[in-house]
C-alpha cells in the first residue's frame, strides 16, 4: 500500500505542534517497529504507529489527523513499554486527537465519544466509576437498550457490577484533577 504524504505549508507544523503538546522528541525514533508490533489495535488500522511516527518526521499534514488509529487507541501503553528510546506514544495520540478536534478535521466514528463522556460523569459525580449509572446512560444515548442485556444478571452475580454507586472516595481530590485537566486542556501535561 502507497501512502501519500502531503506537506503543509511550513513542513513540520505538525510534528511541532505534536512535539510541544505531547512533550515527546519523536527525532530518537528509528523505526524498530516493536511499538507496531506490540499494538494491539495495529491490525485494526491504515496506519500502525511506527507509520505515524515515521509521517510525523516526514512533515506530514492534516491528513494524518483522519487516521484510524487516533480514535481507536487504547493508551495502554504497550508501545511505550516496548520501545527503547521511551517515546510516549499515547502521549502523542492524546496530542494528534486534541489537534483534530481543535481543528474539526475528523470525528471519532461510533459511541467512543459518548462513552467516554459518561464514564468520566461518573468518576467526577462519585469520585470513581459507577459502571451501572454509566451503562444506563450510555443505553439511553445510543437507543440500543437491547444489546448485551443478556451478560447483566451473570455481571450481576459474579459481582463484576455493582448496583449502588461507589463511596468512600476522596471526592475533593478527584475534583481538583478534573479542574487541573480543564486547565491543561490539550497540554499533554
Amino acid at each position: 500500500m502507497t501512502t501519500r504524504i502531503s506537506k503543509q505549508k511550513a513542513p513540520g507544523d505538525l510534528l511541532k505542534i505534536v512535539r510541544e503538546k505531547a512533550d515527546v522528541d519523536l527525532s530518537t525514533c528509528y523505526q524498530c517497529r516493536k511499538c507496531s508490533v506490540g499494538c494491539p489495535v495495529a491490525d485494526r488500522v491504515e496506519s500502525p504507529p511506527s507509520e505515524i511516527i515515521r509521517r510525523l518526521q516526514l512533515g506530514a499534514g492534516d491528513e494524518l489527523l483522519q487516521t484510524g488509529l487516533i480514535w481507536i487507541c487504547l493508551s495502554c501503553e504497550t508501545c511505550y513499554a516496548r520501545c527503547p528510546n521511551k517515546i510516549n506514544f499515547a502521549a502523542v495520540i492524546d496530542a494528534l486527537r486534541s489537534i483534530a478536534v481543535e481543528k474539526g478535521v475528523a470525528r471519532p466514528q461510533g459511541d467512543a465519544p459518548l462513552f467516554n463522556r459518561l464514564f468520566l460523569d461518573t468518576v467526577r459525580s462519585y469520585g470513581r466509576a459507577y459502571d451501572l449509572k454509566a451503562i444506563v446512560k450510555y443505553k439511553l444515548g445510543t437507543g440500543d437498550m437491547k444489546q448485551d442485556m443478556d451478560k447483566f444478571p451473570s455481571m450481576l452475580k459474579k459481582g463484576k457490577m455493582a448496583i449502588l454507586p461507589p463511596s468512600g472516595a476522596d471526592k475533593g481530590k478527584v475534583k481538583r484533577i478534573f479542574e487541573k485537566a480543564a486547565q491543561n486542556k490539550g497540554t499533554g501535561r
